[in-house]
């Protein structure tokens, strides 16, 4: 459980996007796929901002005519009539433009979010499992939603409102340009002061943003870890302690959300108020005689009007913009992890007649197929998950196809982390573990694993029916071999019970089975498999001992010609292993089968007999 002070300290690092424009550019990458969608939104964007643009310039001829004194005079009243038709037609066009960008923008944004989401998960299938025990599953899961839902808000609303606002600002700039170089002197000192306002206000509010959004994946940690362990804090009393966990990682989440808001929301009023002041100094700089024109006047105040509109617009999208790209920054640096390296050069192929063979390139340039065998050996292997504390010291031992080799020992002793070798979930440290006396580290990952078979005792099912679940160790498995596996398995029999037999869908990680039930069917996706090498780490320790005897009767015949590693705290499990390794902090300390061990007294002896307990 995650300390107070540990948990507070790490949010007071002051982390703000590094990076603005990169990020932004990272996003837009994706509009790749629907690039022209894209440009024939921004083309839309350009036609509406002209259309608006245009219909404000009108005024000015506009009033130069009311401004005439023969203004009922049939060429004046069409001069008259033919502006505000103009006009009309300038806001129709705007109306149509703005809707065909926002249904043009609003699908290119759905296809960015679908391929952002296809990269984010894709590469977490990249990423080695050292990231996946180093995370919490509500950690990883707030990157697909409240990362994401930042970002789609962004792309949804606020990107279009942002182009459409700074082509607009750019047009009126133009326009003032033209109109009167004095009055936008003017309007040059506004936008000095709108921008080292927004640019103050930014660097906190950004600040705050990325703090919310790290607060938010420890705060979604905390509930999936608390939810998913609520039998526990139960059992132990431990609810006072939870919530005054909760209460740290929701304060701080309260605080930065606070902030960041505050910052953000206070950059609209004040951008309003500054418009204010401005289009009222304008107006009496301009009636004081700064021009002489009084359409000229008319149609400036009327950009100032769109001016102060435009930037408005820009400051409501702030806070969205800054919430987006705190989330984004997360998700990138998700996927600039360094993926799983997968370095091997050794291939597995499979003969017609069904054999399969190792092929291993030499130094001379050739290749050398070495038959599947499965002997699996370790020379002075040591490791560290962390680099500080050793947990395996000089392990030696070899397996032999047939051979069933047992790993005892108290809880930390290193057991797992063998097995974990042998799967290069990660790599030795020192020493070598060869499989047909190939170094592992040369052979492809999904190669090596392929000829895998592993039941582990925390057993996860998938969504989906029962059939499909034993079929996920072998995809194109028959539902004849299904069943076989699952007969051996010993879990044909309460399968057959359930309601709809091998079609009962399972849900919530299997929730409507028994954890004993699970277990059956974990082995049984181990046995459609046909692994070369089975690895069975603590695989019927939530099976009564008489089903676990008519399990093993059956995985006889699964482990008949197969390397076998099997872990367990139940020893009666191991009693028929060829070699039963003893191992006591990282080290093996005995070896040999049960009997010889039996007449060593040693370790052994005295955990079979008694006199000393598994922990």
């Amino acid at each position: 459980m995650p300390n107070q002070r540990e948990i507070t300290a790490d949010f007071k690092g002051k982390r703000r996007p590094d990076n603005a424009f990169k990020t932004f550019g990272r996003i837009f990458t994706y509009y790749n796929k629907c690039r022209w969608m894209f440009i024939i939104a921004v083309i839309t964007i350009l036609l509406y901002s002209a259309s608006t643009i245009a219909a404000s310039y009108m005024m000015k001829p506009l009033v130069a005519v009311l401004e005439e004194t023969n203004i009922v005079q049939s060429e004046q009243y069409a001069k008259y009539l033919a502006l505000i038709i103009g006009m009309a037609f300038l806001y129709v066009a705007s109306v149509v433009t703005n809707y065909l960008l926002n249904y043009l923008m609003l699908i290119c944004s759905t296809q960015v979010l679908c391929e952002l989401r296809k990269d984010m998960f894709n590469k977490m299938q990249s990423l080695p499992i050292k990231y996946f025990d180093t995370h919490t599953h509500g950690e990883l899961m707030s990157y697909y939603t409240n990362d994401i839902d930042a970002i789609r808000e962004l792309l949804h609303h606020s990107i279009t409102q942002l182009i459409i606002s700074c082509t607009s600002l750019l047009g009126v700039v133009a326009m003032m340009l033209i109109l009167s170089l004095r009055l936008f002197a003017v309007v040059a000192v506004m936008g000095f002061v709108v921008f080292y306002t927004v640019k103050i206000i930014g660097k906190k509010s950004s600040k705050n943003f990325s703090r919310q959004q790290k607060a938010v994946a420890a705060v979604n940690g905390y509930i999936e870890e608390m939810m998913a362990g609520q039998k526990v804090v139960k059992a132990f009393n431990h609810e006072k302690q939870c919530i005054e966990t909760f209460d740290t990682l929701n304060e701080e989440l309260c605080g930065a959300a606070t902030k960041a808001n505050t910052y953000a929301n206070i950059v609209g009023p004040i951008m309003n108020n500054l418009s204010h002041i401005f289009y009222s100094l304008t107006c009496t700089l301009g009636v004081l005689g700064l021009v002489t024109n009084g359409s000229v006047l008319i149609a400036f105040l009327g950009y100032i009007r769109q001016f102060a509109d435009r930037v408005s617009q820009i400051s409501q999208q702030f806070s969205f913009v800054l919430l987006a790209l705190a989330g984004a920054e997360r998700v990138f640096k998700l996927m600039d992890v360094d993926p799983e390296i997968d370095d091997g050069d050794v291939h597995l192929i499979q003969h017609e007649n069904g054999e399969k063979f190792w092929l291993v390139p030499c130094t001379d340039g050739s290749i050398t197929e070495i038959p599947l065998v499965g002997r699996v050996e370790l020379h002075d292997v040591d490791f560290s998950y962390d680099g500080k504390k050793t947990v395996l010291h000089d392990v030696s031992l070899y397996a032999k196809r047939g051979q069933k080799i047992a790993f005892v020992g108290s809880t930390g002793a290193g057991k797992t982390t063998i097995t974990n070798l042998i799967n290069r979930f990660y790599d030795v440290d020192n020493g070598e573990i060869t499989y047909d006396g190939i170094d592992v580290r040369r052979i492809k990952k999904g190669d090596l694993r392929s000829t895998l078979g592993m039941v582990l005792q925390d057993t996860h099912l998938f969504t989906g029916t029962v059939m499909d679940n034993i079929r996920y160790g072998k995809l194109d498995a028959t539902d004849e071999e299904c069943i076989r596996a699952s007969k051996i398995a010993n879990a044909h029999y309460f399968i057959s019970h359930l309601p709809e037999g091998y079609d009962t869908m399972l849900v919530s990680d299997g929730a409507n089975l028994s954890q004993g039930q699970r277990q059956l069917i974990a082995i049984a996706r181990a046995a459609v498999s046909e692994p070369t090498v089975l690895i069975l780490d603590e695989a019927t320790s939530s099976i009564d001992t008489r089903t676990e005897l008519l399990i093993e009767r059956g995985m006889d015949g699964l482990m008949m010609g197969r390397t076998v590693f099997v872990i367990a705290h139940r020893l009666s499990t191991v009693r028929n292993s060829n070699a039963i390794m003893v191992l006591e902090n990282g080290r093996i300390i005995e070896r040999g089968d049960h009997d010889d061990l039996i007449r060593a007294k040693g370790r052994y002896y005295d955990l079979y007999t008694g006199m000393f307990e598994l922990t």
